[in-house]
């Protein structure tokens, strides 16, 4: 959840409140009820999601979260965006807690720690909260950061959120940045040119994109690359986020956040991203904060739903009754935790079955796809211009380049739906176990159990997204040394291109035996990845279902100490709201 939207020091624009329309007004009135009811049933999370969402609907915010790999300079490129440079860079890694930056008449900043509370501090102290060197691995239990500034770019609601980079040496940045996918509206997606998208990136992109329409592609840092290197990393960043995407992905921003940050250099293709971003504000803001509210109000909702048939069920129940139904619960589920425990060293025998198979097949692609790729490639190359010697590295590398990504992209998809079919059967049994505990559940006298939306998909398949991008190792292809570059002047001067040739077949069988085995790697990844994910999945709802009923059972002790009339007055009650509450779903 984003930090919290109540707001002491009042950093939102005079004319936030006016310029939202009537029908997110409505929806932020709704939450306001929905955390009051929240809060008359105790239920004190769910209170404060639903305020904290009124207060962003009625102010008209919106959330463009900028993401990318650790390192690409994202705390860089919000720094020059707001004219500011006040959040913390050059720090390894930086940005272990999402920080959303706000609107505010003046400068500021404040944390929110897990319990809930609020603490003003100095912008210059933000480091202490957000880098892994002053806090790491989050050991002062942060929750959110929220930094005010007086920018123009975020006086009509946007909110930019600097999110944790993915692919540091610690975990807990990129389990953030997927956390905070569901409260994203819009995304700036910052790449690189050397890689310019890893694994990571490509499947957190994936997600956000599924959510929202508005992606900003920037191609960062390019004061620190060249023209080819730009225009190679551009293309392989646009056709591979198409593809995944299925559907266009405008204009890719050449810019160095560094350069605008420090107010030197070219533009490049600054102007054109500002714009891009204000047009976001000023026409699409509405739409965003709508959709914002329509998804969030269902899901709360739906749990508020769930919990008032639990408080009822428990005050219509002999105490003595719903404690041994809580005891019967409490039993199953450490029989259940247990027993998952010792099918998951099951699920992992399989996983380790699974990885010796799928480097069998790798073997057994090299075997055959290798000197097809070869002589494919022999015959590309004589055909190919003989020239000054830097072109023709180019262009022969670019011939080894199509042909690695001919075979290897098509053998992806095979190996994938193998790999798929394979885990669903190794899966399979853990699901059903576990839905056999869910079931149990259930039958031990927990009806609300069947209200949850826990049921467990036996033919899901795979929890994770394939992350795999071809590489095409650029660095390699279009070498950047100039003993290399004046070599290939030479080699063709003495017209020496079978030289160049061999670099270009030992080239091409690097690219399959690199790409083969990250295929290999992805695959395996997705399995084990799967596996803890389905197990979380598991332990999540089990302990969800206690938590809800043991609350109950506590508010069913005091109503009844209190006397029939107090019981007969909360059921009623509970009836009153579960009629309101179904109302917010109309």
């Amino acid at each position: 959840m984003p930090p919290h939207d109540q707001n002491p020091i009042s950093p939102v624009g005079a004319n936030a409140t006016a310029t939202a329309p009537v029908e997110v007004a409505d929806a932020g009135t709704r939450f306001l009820r929905l955390a009051e009811l929240a809060e008359e049933l105790s239920a004190s999370r769910l209170a404060r999601d639903a305020h904290d969402l009124a207060e962003r609907l009625i102010e008209g915010r919106f959330y463009v979260a900028c993401i990318g790999q650790f390192k690409r300079g994202k705390s860089s490129l919000i720094g020059a965006l707001i004219g500011d440079p006040i959040l913390p860079t050059g720090v390894v890694p930086v940005t272990t807690v999402p920080t959303v930056i706000r609107f505010g008449e003046t400068r500021s900043a404040r944390v929110r720690f897990r319990s809930g509370t609020w603490t003003n501090i100095n912008p210059s102290d933000l480091e202490h909260y957000v880098s892994e060197e002053r806090n790491p691995e989050n050991q002062k239990c942060v929750e959110g950061v929220e930094v005010f500034v007086p920018s123009p770019l975020l006086s009509a609601g946007m909110c930019l959120v600097d999110t944790p980079g993915l692919g540091s040496v610690f975990g807990g940045g990129t389990a953030a940045s997927h956390a905070f996918v569901p409260h994203i509206d819009a995304a700036i997606v910052l790449v690189g040119a050397d890689p310019p998208l890893a694994g990571e990136e490509l499947t957190l992109v994936e997600a956000v994109g599924k959510q929202v329409r508005d992606l900003l592609v920037i191609l960062n840092k390019a004061d620190r690359t060249t023209d080819a290197e730009r225009e190679a990393a551009g293309a392989f960043t646009r056709k591979v986020l198409e593809k995944r995407l299925g559907r266009p992905i405008g204009e890719i921003y050449e810019i160095s956040a560094l350069e605008r940050l420090e107010n030197r250099g070219p533009q490049r293709d600054w102007n054109r991203l500002v714009e891009s971003l204000q047009t976001l504000a000023t026409r699409s803001a509405r739409e965003l904060v709508r959709a914002a509210g329509e998804r969030s109000l269902r899901r709360l909702t739906e749990e508020m739903l769930v919990i008032i048939s639990v408080e009822r069920d428990a005050l219509l129940s002999p105490i003595e009754e719903y404690e041994r139904r809580i005891a019967n619960m409490r039993e199953t589920i450490h029989d259940s935790q247990r027993s998952l425990q010792d099918l998951g060293y099951l699920l992992m025998a399989e996983q380790h079955r699974l990885s010796d198979a799928f480097l069998g097949r790798r073997k057994e692609f090299l075997g055959r796809i290798l000197p097809q790729a070869m002589s494919e490639c022999d015959g590309e190359l004589k055909r190919l211009r003989r020239r000054y010697g830097p072109s023709f590295r180019r262009a022969a590398m670019g011939v080894c380049q199509k042909v690695a990504e001919k075979h290897v992209l098509p053998w992806l998809a095979a190996e994938q739906a193998y790999a798929e079919e394979e885990y669903k059967k190794a899966a399979a049994r853990f699901v059903d176990l576990a839905n056999d505990f869910l079931k149990k559940l259930s039958e031990s006298g927990i009806p609300e159990l069947s209200r949850m939306p826990n049921a467990l998909e036996t033919e899901k398949g795979f929890r994770i997204h394939s992350r795999f991008s071809f590489e095409q190792f650029l660095s390699v292809a279009m070498p950047a040394s100039p003993l290399r570059y004046l070599a290939d002047i030479l080699l063709s001067a003495v017209r020496a291109y079978g030289v160049m040739e061999r670099a270009a077949r030992e080239f091409l069988e690097h690219l399959l035996e690199t790409n083969s085995t990250r295929v290999q790697s992805d695959v395996v990844d997705r399995v084990q990845e799967s596996r803890g994910q389905l197990e979380a999945e598991i332990r999540r709802v089990l302990l969800e279902v206690g938590h809800i009923a043991q609350r109950a059972l506590e508010h069913a002790r005091l109503a009844k100490a209190a006397g029939a009339e107090a019981v007969e007055k909360k059921v009623s009650r509970l009836t009153d709201i579960e009629a309101e509450v179904r109302t917010f779903l109309l």
